[in-house]
């Protein structure tokens, strides 16, 4: 079964879209049909299917999550025990425990299944760059 792993480089929290990529490996699998299975292998961000076409969501995504879970220096989150990487490491757990690390996705007539305006998106959660890696495996 067809499978690779995808090095993403972040520049900060933030929703970097990487559907191009996954269609590629899709098609040059060589495969009709099957499923998507996408990982990655980190614990402080996260995967996410989202709208592709309006910026202003993935805006809104992030200020959603960032008053939601706010930096472990905020007075609101002084219960954070885990801070020997930054007031960003908690938190960005948190988030991705929040969220999912792994996606299926339907493949058929050799490509994704996604609707009209999704994208597959790796959700950043740190606040410094970060070189992260997905894995795509091609299921039957």
């Amino acid at each position: 079964m067809p499978q690779t792993i995808l090095t993403l480089a972040t520049r900060g929290q933030g929703l970097y879209e990487f559907t191009d990529q996954a269609e590629a490996f899709v098609g040059a699998s060589g495969r009709e049909e099957g499923l998507l299975t996408v990982f990655v292998r980190h614990t402080s961000c996260s995967l996410l299917i989202q709208e592709n076409a309006d910026p202003d969501v993935r805006s809104d995504l992030l200020s959603f999550f960032r008053r939601l879970v706010p930096p472990a220096s905020d007075p609101s989150m002084g219960w954070v025990v885990h801070r020997a990487e930054g007031p960003d490491d908690m938190p960005a757990h948190i988030k991705a425990a929040l969220t999912q690390v792994s996606i299926g996705i339907p493949v058929a007539r050799g490509r994704l299944l996604l609707g009209t305006w999704q994208g597959i998106y790796l959700f950043e959660h740190r606040d410094r760059p970060h070189r992260r890696e997905i894995v795509l495996h091609l299921g039957s």
